[in-house]
């Protein structure tokens, strides 16, 4: 059940931010787009919910709680970050909004880049980790609460992998073509209809 779960609040998250874009740039309703994308965060309300009361109703803990905590994590990291990036190319190609900025490609400025998502990743993992241990707490069985344990650090692991990327644009940035030849094309190029 928390996997099937998993599953609907994914696809909640996209449906309603489709649904608050289009509310707010196709249907010209900002207020109730931006109501709409408000909602978002109960998708993980009740995740938790569920998650809590499946452990209280006795259920084994195992992956499926580890991976619900891990994906509420990754939803309070990145989910603002997501719907912003979201918003930009939907204003673009549907209300006329300039071109998002994609991005940046060399130097200093991509490092900072890649650490802010770092960070990111940091917060997504601490957030799992602590609901995690707060699952543990609540079990009281250390000889049941080993997967989640696990699940701790696999969060953990996740950060520190993505800090070793950020760190390499840091240590080893890349640099801009020097022959001339044209830059590669950003990801935030004008989409055009065919």
């Amino acid at each position: 059940m928390i996997v099937t779960l998993i599953v609907i609040c994914e696809a909640g998250f996209w449906v309603l931010l489709a649904a608050g874009l289009a509310l707010r740039y196709l249907a010209g309703m900002p207020r109730l787009g931006a109501a709409v994308l408000l909602l978002e965060p109960l998708l993980e309300v009740v995740l938790l919910t569920v998650t809590v009361v499946d452990l209280k109703n006795g259920a084994q803990p195992d992956w499926k709680h580890g991976l619900a905590a891990l994906y509420i994590g990754f939803t309070v990291g990145y989910g603002h970050y997501l719907v912003k990036r979201a918003d930009a190319r939907f204003a673009h190609r549907f209300a006329g909004g300039p071109p998002p900025a994609g991005p940046p490609r060399y130097g200093r400025a991509r490092a900072r880049h890649e650490g802010g998502l770092w960070l990111r990743t940091v917060v997504a993992a601490a957030i799992a980790v602590a609901l995690l241990q707060a699952a543990i707490v609540y079990v009281g069985d250390a000889a049941r609460t080993g997967p989640l344990a696990d699940w701790q650090l696999t969060a953990v692991r996740a950060a520190g992998v993505h800090a070793v990327v950020a760190l390499s644009y840091l240590l080893w940035p890349k640099k801009p073509p020097e022959d001339g030849a044209p830059a590669p094309v950003e990801d935030s190029a004008p989409l055009t209809r065919r």
